[in-house]
């Protein structure tokens, strides 16, 4: 387990002063989503036109893949309320479906083109697979892979042969196509997941690869990209010139690219916070809020889907690399211990995926965050492990810095907007419900009630381009979220 490392003080606070006011935006019920994507091991997909929303109030031409009817299946479990097998799988979303399936399987994409006809042809890659391509009617050959003509499906077979996360992406006029939204994500789940804890209730699996040291509790999945509306301004005036075929196809001049939103799973802040499958983005269902407990193991899957590179930075604590593009690092020594860097900032190189273990144990505030030293309740032990954590995992100081177990709070208590904010904010530095009467220690404020049984730390997660945590040009909005450690009696609902 990593070492907690505070932030900066001035970057932490300048952010969350300014993000304040958004936060009384947000749903007052918790309401988020692991990793949720769609079952295999086939798949009908269909590349469509459409629109999505921005928090400027900007409706956005965009392309996207989506269901072409029901999908098999949804994981990590049902949608729920839904209305029916296909309600949060549209035909048109960005990204496109999270493609989940096991290692060994034998997967088949079927995609058809519905993009409108000045689009021409259209396509999938699959880097780091062995895929072949049906031939025949209603099908192209493209520079990069077998295309589908315009109206018309072509099929794409590989092996899931490599665990952890992939990115999917238009072969066809990329420059184009990937801009306009053609892009998405596959999670192959390892077959083997020796020495791992069972998986958690809305993890897809107990491990991110065959190897016990990439055990983890929960997930979430950044796919982190840009768009120029001026581009997609354009592509819509060509098409509505051309409503019906034969069309000449789109030309659209995307140098100079001048990007003005930036988007978390398709979406841009305070909007990528909002419930996944949120019936007010129709076609960006996938939100971008992660929590977790002190002390759990969090896999980021992270994946630059965009044209450029984003520095995608989280405070709290570092990550450890655990693979890219689906390649474990380890040792050269014994070709098992973990071999990645720890790394504070991402830099989501376009089309790379990396797969990383974030942890978050309290350590480095300098004070005990579960406020054991209170007087009300009996002193509880904090048994160090080899790394000085206590690992107990039935515990409810699971996770804590041993070295700061009892001790209060600094005497000049620290400012409430670096450890927490908004509703998420009790009315103490301490992690959930203190008590109901006043503090008895002296460097306690008497009195002082943490009313909020969610209480906990909130850092920003954001990209480290100051102009890429905007919405077109409006600060704050673009690559900005929240991670929230809640407090460990808090259940962490991820259901949506």
């Amino acid at each position: 387990m990593t070492p907690t490392i505070p932030k900066r003080r001035s970057t932490v606070l300048g952010l969350l002063t300014a993000v304040v006011g958004l936060v009384g935006l947000l749903p007052s019920s918790p309401a988020r989503a692991a990793v949720p994507g769609i079952t295999g091991p086939t798949f009908n997909l269909v590349a469509s036109p459409g629109f999505i929303s921005q928090p400027d109030g900007a409706s956005v031409y965009a392309w996207g893949y989506g269901c072409d009817g029901a999908p098999g299946g949804f994981l990590p479990g049902p949608v729920a309320n839904s209305t029916g097998p296909s309600s949060f799988c549209p035909t048109m979303q960005l990204p496109g479906p999270t493609l989940i399936v096991n290692e060994g399987d034998k997967v088949t994409v079927n995609l058809r083109n519905a993009l409108p006809a000045a689009a021409g042809n259209t396509s999938i890659l699959f880097p780091g697979f062995a895929v072949t391509a049906t031939t025949g009617a209603g099908t192209a050959a493209g520079l990069l892979t077998q295309e589908a003509a315009s109206g018309g499906t072509v099929s794409y077979s590989f092996t899931a042969t490599t665990p952890g996360t992939h990115a999917y992406y238009s072969g066809t006029q990329g420059d184009l196509q990937i801009e306009m939204g053609l892009y998405g994500a596959i999670v192959v789940l390892p077959a083997v997941q020796a020495g791992c804890p069972a998986k958690g209730a809305y993890s897809l699996a107990a491990a991110a690869y065959d190897n016990a040291g990439t055990c983890y509790d929960r997930e979430y999945l950044f796919q982190i990209s840009e768009m120029d509306s001026r581009i997609h301004g354009a592509a819509l005036a060509q098409v509505n010139a051309c409503p019906t075929g034969p069309c000449p196809q789109i030309q659209v001049v995307t140098e100079p690219y001048h990007p003005n939103y930036f988007l978390l799973n398709g979406r841009s802040m305070p909007d990528d916070m909002d419930t996944s499958y949120s019936p007010g983005y129709v076609h960006q269902p996938y939100n971008a809020n992660p929590h977790m407990h002190p002390g759990e193991k969090l896999l980021m899957r992270i994946i630059g889907q965009g044209r450029w590179q984003h520095p995608f930075h989280f405070h709290g604590n570092h990550a450890r690399v655990l693979a890219r593009d689906g390649n474990l690092m380890v040792s050269a020594v014994d070709g098992t211990s973990l071999a990645g860097p720890l790394l504070f900032t991402t830099p989501t190189v376009s089309g790379q995926t990396q797969d990383q273990i974030f942890t978050w144990s309290g350590k480095g505030l300098n004070w005990d965050v579960y406020n054991h030293s209170r007087s009300d309740v009996p002193v509880v032990a904090c048994t160090p492990d080899a790394n000085g954590f206590h690992s107990v995992k039935t515990d409810p100081n699971y996770g804590e810095w041993c070295a700061d177990h009892l001790k209060p709070i600094p005497v000049a208590p620290p400012d409430p907007t670096i450890v927490a904010i908004g509703q998420w904010y009790g009315g103490t530095p301490y992690l959930g419900i203190q008590k109901t009467g006043g503090f008895t220690a002296t460097n306690e404020p008497p009195g002082t009630l943490n009313q909020n049984p969610q209480a906990g730390y909130a850092y920003m997660w954001h990209s480290h381009n100051e102009r890429e945590i905007t919405t077109n040009d409006v600060f704050p909005g673009g690559i900005l979220s929240m991670l929230l450690v809640d407090p460990p009696v808090w259940f962490i609902d991820e259901t949506q």
